[in-house]
């Protein structure tokens, strides 16, 4: 088709539809793309934030590779990443399917008590989970004293820190990754699960060769979105552990985050946010294609 045969009604269209895209485009290219392209050219210098850059060559990259403090934390992050990608795939398609089988106005109320966590800041969200799991007057010892178990170290153990504030982050991410569930699964139609019980089939069959292969586009999507997610987990840890204890729970986000502003090793820890990057798209190219062969299959 010639400029000419476009019709003025198509070119307001896309006039339309690039006007509305190019928000998004200039928030792409402000915050990820060009800091990116910056980032990998900081990397490539010796630079203290103060002083006038002095290039350096690939110098960050060779000394990554022999960094013994960063593979640590490149396997504490995979570490978290393992433990809570799929407690969190599982916890939210459980809370969804329970409150997608509850009827009248308890739903609502069911809902928002899922929500109100992810509406606290992170901030807040550590220091309550700091609270709660102080070792001496800790809300969750209590409990578990009152049981009549033993009381737990949690952020003072070098063997529970990091389960822990998987735990508060957890308790932050699940009500939202709910709802993404919730509103997929009320896609799915009722005739479906009409024709599955008549055939005689159960609920777990219903579940297994309805719900879940219905649902691989949105799990896909949290999949991959949480994984990025959990590679990037730094303000809770942060503040209630800052990486210890013993380095126990300095994951790699905190690592660059040391080196950067602690430090003001800028040059390096560009290198070392740009090698992270590259871990993370490699990563999520890996699932988008895992999960699409799967799912074509």
């Amino acid at each position: 088709m010639t400029p000419k045969q476009i019709s003025a009604r198509t070119r307001n269209e896309w006039v339309t539809a690039y006007g509305f895209l190019l928000p998004n485009i200039a928030g792409l290219l402000v915050f990820v793309f060009i800091p990116i392209i910056y980032a990998f050219y900081v990397s490539l210098h010796d630079w203290n934030a103060l002083s006038p850059k002095v290039y350096s060559g690939l110098s960050n990259y060779r000394e990554l590779l022999v960094d013994d403090q960063w593979w640590s934390s490149i396997r504490k992050t995979l570490l978290f990443s393992a433990v809570y990608v799929p407690l969190l795939f599982g916890l939210s398609l459980l809370s969804a399917l329970m409150l997608h089988g509850i009827r009248g106005r308890s739903t609502g109320i069911v809902r928002t008590m899922f929500l109100m966590p992810f509406a606290i800041t992170s901030v807040i969200s550590a220091i309550i989970g700091m609270f709660m799991m102080d070792p001496r007057n800790g809300v969750i010892n209590r409990l578990i004293e009152y049981a009549g178990g033993r009381g737990q170290e949690f952020l003072a153990s070098t063997s529970q820190a990091l389960f822990s504030i998987i735990g508060v982050i957890l308790w932050i991410n699940i009500g939202y990754n709910m709802i993404i569930f919730l509103s997929a699964i009320k896609e799915i139609p009722r005739d479906y699960y009409e024709a599955a019980g008549i055939d005689g089939a159960t609920g777990w069959k219903s579940f297994r060769f309805i719900t879940l292969p219905l649902l691989k586009e949105t799990s896909t999507f949290i999949l991959i979105v949480t994984t990025i997610g959990s590679f990037q987990a730094l303000d809770q840890i942060l503040v209630m552990t800052k990486g210890g204890p013993m380095n126990s729970t300095e994951v790699s986000v905190l690592y660059i985050f040391k080196q950067g502003f602690d430090l003001l090793n800028m040059g390096y820890a560009s290198a070392l946010a740009f090698a992270l990057f590259l871990i993370i798209f490699c990563l999520s190219l890996f699932q988008l294609k895992l999960l699409s062969s799967n799912k074509q299959g």
